[in-house]
């Protein structure tokens, strides 16, 4: 979830955005929506890439290491390969995660299962990669639904265009997701794409829906359930009380990425955000629960 860039517009365009939408009427509250209905109290542990810190990023493994910790979300990216899989990929290309090269899109599902997903993860600094050549692979989203079919899931579109929406639409629908994913995507044609598709699954804030939403709180009309942005943008703090209250007052979400800190985890669940996207959820979950039992 890189997406700061996106926010740095919303700094110098409050007071224009002001302008032309502090005159709006307060939106209504959003409807509940099924996805949340099964959120425990408390932040909800989400994590980030299955949680990257512990395992190859986007992959089975990763997903099923961050569900059986207790992560009560995994957030993932997807993509569509040259013949048109959608595959759980953060990158354009596949060289900075696995032992190939070249981009997703020119590649078929069969070339891409051929690299090791594994190859280039390391915990230690790069001394040691403990999942070379232990056939981790990058995963079809369908398999991801097929192997975690009670998980709850955040899917963030990096493929644009109205097709691409269209075929995640079709297949969150015939693998029975639709409760149990929030779609996400910084481009607002991409997202608006899903959404007529799909208008039953739940969907977080596009990029301009987020700096708008920033900039005249509870104003702004949007479609989403959930606004996901980072804690600070060059030096301010964007997820801050106001904006909590803001969102809370619309029956939105508010989630917070990517935060590894300890420290930071604790100021964000003390300030009552609903959720924290980390690479580290095994360190969410112990601050909000407590070390397990053995």
């Amino acid at each position: 979830m890189k997406r700061a860039h996106f926010l740095v517009a919303a700094v110098a365009g409050v007071a224009v955005a002001g302008v032309v939408y502090g005159m709006l009427a307060l939106q209504a509250p959003a409807a509940d929506h099924p996805f949340f209905a099964a959120e425990r109290l408390g932040v909800q542990v989400i994590a980030h890439r299955g949680g990257a810190a512990l395992r190859p990023e986007n992959t089975l493994e990763a997903f099923e290491h961050a569900a059986r910790m207790g992560a009560d979300a995994l957030e993932m990216d997807v993509r569509a390969t040259s013949d048109g899989a959608i595959v759980v990929l953060h990158d354009a290309t596949v060289d900075r995660t696995t032992d190939g090269t070249g981009r997703i899109e020119q590649l078929t599902f069969e070339a891409l299962q051929a690299l090791d997903a594994g190859y280039r993860w390391s915990s230690d600094g790069g001394r040691s990669f403990p999942f070379r050549g232990k056939g981790v692979r990058v995963p079809k989203l369908e398999d991801v639904f097929r192997r975690l079919p009670a998980a709850r899931m955040v899917v963030e579109m990096k493929q644009l265009g109205a097709d691409f929406a269209a075929g995640l639409c079709a297949l969150v629908r015939r693998a029975a997701m639709s409760q149990k994913v929030l779609v996400a995507s910084v481009d607002h044609g991409t997202l608006g794409a899903f959404r007529d598709a799909c208008p039953e699954v739940a969907t977080s804030m596009s990029a301009r829906e987020a700096r708008f939403f920033i900039g005249v709180w509870s104003s702004y009309p949007t479609a989403a359930l959930a606004l996901q942005i980072p804690l600070r943008v060059r030096e301010r703090t964007i997820a801050g009380p106001d904006l909590l209250e803001a969102a809370r007052r619309r029956n939105l979400k508010v989630h917070v990425w990517t935060i590894n800190n300890e420290e930071r985890m604790r100021q964000l669940i003390g300030m009552g955000v609903d959720g924290i996207i980390t690479d580290r959820p095994d360190r969410l979950r112990a601050l909000r629960d407590g070390p397990r039992e053995r």
